[in-house]
This record gives C-alpha cells, sequence and structure tokens, in this order.
C-alpha cells in the first residue's frame, strides 16, 4: 500500500478570535445602521406621533381638554356606472378636532352652532369635529362616530399566525 504524502498544514490567516471580532463589529455597524435610520423626525413631513397631532391643531390645549385631535382628509369620489369605475381625488388633510358629546355647549356659548344643530346632530348619535381657528372661522360639521374601525397595527390584529379580516361583498 502506498501512503499518501503528509501534506503540511499552513497556519490560516484568521484564527478564531479574529473572527470573533470581525463578528462583533459587524454587528455592531448593522445596530448602529438600524439606530440611525430608525430616529424619529417629527417634522410636518413625518408625523410620526400623537403628541405631534396634537400641538397642530388650532386650539391645542382647548382640544385636549374637550375632545381629541385628528386628522382631517377631504377627498371626493366619483363613480361612473357604465362603464362601471371609481375615481378618487387627492387628499386634503389638515389638523382638525373631534369635540366629546358632554363638551358641546363650549360651541353653543360661542354661538358657533344653534339649537337645532344640536338637536340634529344629537338625534343621529353624533358629535362635532372642526378644522381651523375656533376663534376666527371654524369649519364645523356634525360627524358620525364608525364603531366598526379597526387599528390593523396594533399586537394580535394580523401578522404571524393572525386572521385576516373577512371580506362582505
Amino acid at each position: 500500500m502506498k501512503r499518501r504524502p503528509q501534506t503540511t498544514t499552513q497556519p490560516s490567516r484568521f484564527n478564531y478570535a479574529t473572527i470573533a471580532i470581525l463578528g462583533g463589529v459587524f454587528v455592531l455597524g448593522i445596530g448602529i445602521g438600524i439606530a440611525f435610520s430608525s430616529t424619529a423626525n417629527f417634522t410636518p413631513q413625518n408625523v410620526a406621533s400623537r403628541e405631534f397631532i396634537d400641538r397642530s391643531v388650532p386650539n391645542p390645549e382647548l382640544c385636549v381638554q374637550f375632545g381629541a385631535s385628528a386628522m382631517v382628509m377631504n377627498m371626493r369620489v366619483f363613480l361612473t356606472l357604465n362603464p362601471f369605475n371609481v375615481y378618487v381625488s387627492q387628499p386634503n388633510i389638515k389638523p382638525g378636532c373631534v369635540i366629546r358629546r358632554n363638551n358641546w355647549s363650549i360651541l353653543e356659548k360661542r354661538n358657533l352652532v344653534n339649537n337645532e344643530q344640536v338637536r340634529d346632530c344629537k338625534n343621529r348619535m353624533n358629535t362635532f369635529g372642526y378644522t381651523g381657528n375656533i376663534n376666527d372661522d371654524p369649519e364645523i360639521n356634525c360627524i358620525y362616530q364608525n364603531d366598526s374601525a379597526q387599528n390593523l397595527f396594533l399586537p394580535g390584529q394580523l401578522g404571524p399566525g393572525g386572521n385576516a379580516p373577512e371580506n362582505n361583498f
């Protein structure tokens, strides 16, 4: 039998300590990159928090005390029947405020709504919302609360193992 000639093993350029250090630097770099890219930027171009919205509404103290700040979207939808198509205009988003039902008196005291508007809105189980400064000339509407609206960003709503909402067509 012929034996194979023994080859001399050359020492590796990378030993375990060097590989561990390089791996640590790699992980640290990824961590720093994530930290830089995910910092909150509270500018009008990036509305990232409830606090920013609360500060952006006209009359923020009044809104927080007697209601809730909101983002108001004005949008038009056009529906054609022959052929069936739906067209949507570009939404216009502005800050607004939703007044709680038990605080409508602040609107009545300022003569911004009359008794008939209050009665009509109350009969339909709605509330009032406004945009613009309440001291100048706000645009006030009787608005309906949609109880079927869901926040699908909450944990357990969707995601791994979660169920998608059913389409009722």
